[in-house]
Order: C-alpha cells, then sequence, then structure tokens
C-alpha cells in the first residue's frame, strides 16, 4: 500500500521520462536507489559533471520506498551535535551540522528555481515534553552545542509551547528554527523531473536481483542488466544485508495516520503554521499540518525486521492505527472526534549512532552505500548526496574526507537474540511511556529493561558504562 502523499502526488503528475530496465545498458555511475539520496547524488554527479552518464535504478518508482512514505518533516543534524563531535571532532561536527541546516534551505531554493510544489514551508521544529518524565530531554544537546559557541535552538516558556502546539498537552520545549515541512512524495517526484531533465537515465520498475562485482560492478534484472565504472547503493533499510552494516542497522518500521481534511477545526484550535512537531519519547509521536487541512500522525517502533530483512509487512496499512490515533487524540483531546481516513507504514534504517555512514563496500574503490540515518533523511539526503558524489568522484575535499565516510559503529548481537531481545525492550519501552503518560513511574525492571536500546534519534546523555544505555532514550521515526 502506498502512502497518502504518493497517490495524491501521482494524481495528474507531468510525465517522467523513465522505463523498465531492459537487455544491456552502460553508465559511468549506476545509483540503485530512486529515493532522495540516490537522486540528490545524481544531481550532485551531473550539477560537478554535466558530462557523466548517470544511471538510476529504482525497484519500484522513484518515491516508492521511505522517501514517499515520511512524516515530511526536512530537518538538521543539530540534534545530533554530540555524536556528530564524538565521531569527527568539534570543527566537523560544527560544520557538518551547519551543512545540514544549509541544506534545508538550499533544499527551498531547489524547489523554487526547479518550479517543484513541494509544499515548502520553513516554519521550525518544536521539540517538546508531552509528559513530566520528558521535560528536560533536550538540554544536554543544547548545552553541548552551546558550549561550543553555537545556538542553534530557543528555550521556549511553557505557554508559548502550548500556544505553538496549538495543545496545553504540551507542557515544554524548545524551538530550532531551520525545520521544514514538505509533502515528501511531491519533493521526491520533483527531483526525478529534475534528473530527468539534466539527463540522469531513469529506470523504475526494475528491481535489482544481483550485483556482479567481478569485473566492473553490473546490477541484474529480471529483463536487464547494467554496467557501470562506479556503483552507489542508496538502499536505506535494506542496506543492513550488506556485510557492513549487518551489525550496525536496526530495521523497525514507522507507522503513520492521515485525517481527512480539517482546515477549519485546526485553525479553531490555532493551527495554520507549518511547524514540525514531536514530543521527547523513546517511541515518539511526531505530526503537524498539511496545506490542506490533514493532521499527519506518526509513531516511531513498530514491527522489527528478523535479521534486518524489510518484510511484505512494512508495505501494508498499519497495524497500529488505532494505537497511534489515541496518541494523536490524547494530545489533542479537542479534535477526539477527527478520525485517521488512511494509513500506512515504511521499513527505518536506525543506526548505533543515529547518523549515517558512508561506505566502500567490500572495500572497494568502485561501489559506495549509505544507511543510517534513523527516520531523519529528508534533509541530511542533501548532504548525503554530496559526500557520496565526492566519493564517487575521489575528489579531495571536505566531503570525501568527512569521518562519517568510515565504517559504521557495530556490536548489534547475532539473530535471533537481536529479534527477541529488540521485541523485550520495545515492549517494555511501550510500558514505561504508558505509565509516565499518566505521571507513574515505571518498575525497575521495566526501566532497565527500556534503557537497553542502543538506538535513538537525538543524543542521549550516557550513563555508567555509555555503551547502549542512556537516561534520556528516545527514538524518532519517518519523520523525514
Amino acid at each position: 500500500m502506498r502512502a497518502l502523499w504518493l497517490d495524491q502526488a501521482l494524481e495528474g503528475e507531468p510525465p517522467l521520462r523513465a522505463t523498465e530496465l531492459m537487455g544491456s545498458e552502460r553508465a559511468d555511475v549506476c545509483i540503485v536507489g530512486g529515493g532522495f539520496t540516490g537522486l540528490w547524488t545524481a544531481l550532485m554527479l551531473k550539477a560537478d559533471d554535466p558530462s557523466l552518464d548517470v544511471a538510476v535504478v529504482e525497484g519500484d518508482i522513484c518515491g516508492g520506498g521511505a522517501s514517499g512514505r515520511n512524516g515530511g518533516f526536512v530537518m538538521s543534524w543539530w540534534s545530533k551535535f554530540s555524536t556528530l563531535r564524538k565521531l569527527c571532532g568539534t570543527e566537523e561536527a560544527l560544520r557538518l551540522a551547519r551543512a545540514s541546516a544549509d541544506g534545508v534551505e538550499a533544499i527551498g531554493r531547489f524547489c523554487a528555481k526547479h518550479s517543484i510544489d513541494a509544499e515548502y514551508r520553513q516554519d521550525g521544529w518544536l521539540w517538546t515534553a508531552s509528559s513530566r518524565a520528558q521535560l528536560d530531554a533536550w538540554e544536554p544537546t543544547l548545552e553541548a552545542i552551546e558550549s561550543c559557541g553555537a545556538f542553534a535552538y530557543e528555550r521556549l516558556e511553557p505557554e508559548e509551547v502550548a500556544r505553538r502546539a496549538s495543545s496545553p498537552v504540551h507542557l515544554a520545549g524548545v524551538f530550532e528554527p531551520t525545520c521544514a515541512t514538505v509533502d515528501p512524495a511531491l519533493l521526491v517526484r520533483g527531483l526525478a523531473r529534475a534528473a530527468a531533465e539534466k539527463g540522469v537515465r531513469i529506470f523504475e520498475r526494475s528491481p535489482v536481483a544481483r550485483v556482479d562485482l567481478a569485473n566492473h560492478p553490473t546490477v541484474h534484472t529480471d529483463r536487464g542488466q547494467l554496467s557501470a565504472n562506479r556503483l552507489v547503493l542508496a538502499i536505506n533499510a535494506w542496506a543492513a544485508q550488506l556485510d557492513e552494516f549487518k551489525r550496525s542497522l536496526v530495521v523497525v518500521a514507522s507507522d503513520v495516520i492521515a485525517t481527512d481534511r480539517v482546515p477549519d477545526r485546526l485553525s479553531e484550535i490555532g493551527w495554520t503554521s507549518g511547524l514540525a512537531i514531536s514530543d521527547s519519547r523513546r517511541l515518539v509521536n511526531y505530526f503537524r499540518r498539511t496545506k490542506e487541512g490533514r493532521v499527519i500522525f506518526g509513531k516511531g517502533g513498530g514491527t522489527l525486521g528478523f535479521g534486518g530483512h524489510v518484510s511484505p509487512s512494512f508495505h501494508r496499512a498499519s497495524t497500529r492505527a488505532a494505537e497511534v490515533a489515541a496518541h494523536f487524540h490524547r494530545l489533542y483531546p479537542t479534535l477526539d472526534d477527527v478520525l485517521p481516513v488512511r494509513s500506512w507504514r515504511g521499513p527505518i534504517d536506525y543506526s548505533l549512532t543515529g547518523v549515517p555512514a558512508f561506505v566502500r563496500v567490500g572495500g572497494r574503490p568502485d561501489v559506495f552505500a549509505a544507511a543510517g540515518f534513523s527516520g531523519n533523511g529528508v534533509g541530511p539526503s542533501y548532504v548525503a548526496g554530496r559526500i557520496l558524489a565526492s566519493m564517487v568522484q575521489e575528489k579531495d575535499d571536505e566531503w570525501a574526507a568527512t569521518a562519517l565516510a568510515a565504517s559504521p559503529k557495530s556490536g548489534l548481537p547475532p539473530e535471533p537474540m537481536r529479534f527477541l531481545g529488540g521485541q523485550a525492550v520495545r515492549a517494555a519501552i511501550a510500558r514505561k511511556e504508558a505509565r509516565e503518560d499518566v505521571n507513574r513511574r515505571p518498575g525497575l525492571l521495566t526501566r532497565a529493561l527500556a534503557g537497553l536500546d542502543p538506538t535513538s534519534f537525538v543524543d542521549r546523555k550516557s550513563t555508567v558504562g555509555g555503551a547502549g544505555r542512556a537516561s534520556q532514550p528516545r527514538d524518532t521515526s519517518e519523520r523525514g
């Protein structure tokens, strides 16, 4: 099942110059994956060298994966500043965080220049607490940023947080002004058209059956093959099957609901902006209104992928739609009669650091992959495209030399321990947060199990021992 975004985007869209891969083809660069990362990489390559023959091979249609299923949050990496500093050092962390914020604005400029009506609104991100247990979850991140002389967030009074969120259930929060929201399907389809106009060959409905690395990298589909001098695997959660990512990625579903169009009801409570909002729970709630007056409300922590596999269940209607709707109505009780009319889900590639890694597959100089966006990919995919384009072209610049261009942190247990342990930890987190929602303290065992979760979206303050433990564990999902 496609997301509502993509169904609407496909209605009457301008034709895309794309075909199925059939017969034998060649290219200078082949990119597997027609989502944000793959398309930005193709566009960056063509901007650097218009003579390059670049081909994109997509198993479905461009945007059929996570890029057309997310919440449309175009975010920066400021929320991961402490992790970036640990991985890259202070100066590089500042550069990457600022570059990611600049990338949010660059996406808006690209849309304007290429007449992509992706409903881009740069109204910022409100990071809130929706229970007392979540209060000040953001402080370690803000303190780390401010200690380096940067000021990415604005602290708000509780009354202002409730006003901006249009709900008194939000008790406190901070604001990052660089974040934007988009219709993600309109954006990804627009990027595909822009790439095709620049000469990128796009092959849709061409699932890759195997990759041959004996000589030149060659991707094989059921009806064709494409050989290239360089190969980029921009496949997000599917990268969990690569040796480089098997012990570093957790594949988890994100569940999203969309309400009917209720612009008048939203205006009545003051919800008129394109503000991106999320709370500070581990199984995060993330939400925003659309231009046409729908509420898009998502929740992290759904189905786990056994062995990192993306099963068919990740592409169906949400099995948690009623649960997600209940969280929406808890945060917006005056809208308790506004019901979901669509639901969907998709796979997320959570890394142990919360930021992606950019690797040479098998140590080869001609095969590259990126994964681990951890639910924050719409904005950072712009920077990812720049990093991959520089790596492919063997540039001697700050992008190819970034510390993110290294093997990802690993350490996840093998299956079936990973799956069984993940199920237990996820259940503990759900119990813990349900009690915190009614201001009750979870039991010691529940807290201990919940604290074992190794993944996160924002930075977390470490406790004794560090690895895999945190005092404020939380998650995003397919926000952006």
